[in-house]
């Protein structure tokens, strides 16, 4: 989603797609389901390095990317106090019933705040 900023922040423009992110979550879910604990560096690593540093061809846009990634591929995540901005705004909801992740997800502003793409 970084994309609708243009090429804002990274010294080369890219062409990310869907296919990228489907490919991050067909990981994820597999690490998960594989894995008795989380293993956030293997996760972080095939993410960052394979399926969206494969596209990245500046050495300082890799470092971006990683350092946006390490926000939110880190074993702190799923720590309730956890936030993925400073604004506090988004974070991992706690497990909870169905209704505590919808009232979480309305709450949420309609136009994401740049900061939670790294940019701020």
């Amino acid at each position: 989603e970084r994309r609708k900023f243009g090429p804002l922040g990274w010294n080369i423009r890219y062409e990310f797609n869907t296919s990228d992110l489907d490919c991050s979550f067909a990981n994820l879910k597999m690490f998960i389901d594989e894995q008795p604990e989380i293993p956030f560096p293997a996760l972080l690593y095939v993410i960052g390095q394979i399926n969206y540093g494969g596209r990245v061809t500046d050495d300082l846009d890799r470092r971006c990317l990683m350092s946006i990634l390490e926000v939110f591929l880190n074993p702190r995540a799923v720590d309730d106090d956890y936030k993925f901005t400073k604004s506090g705004t988004y974070y991992a909801p706690p497990e909870g019933p169905l209704d505590d992740y919808r009232n979480y997800l309305s709450s949420l502003p309609m136009t994401e705040a740049p900061e939670v793409f790294g940019m701020h």
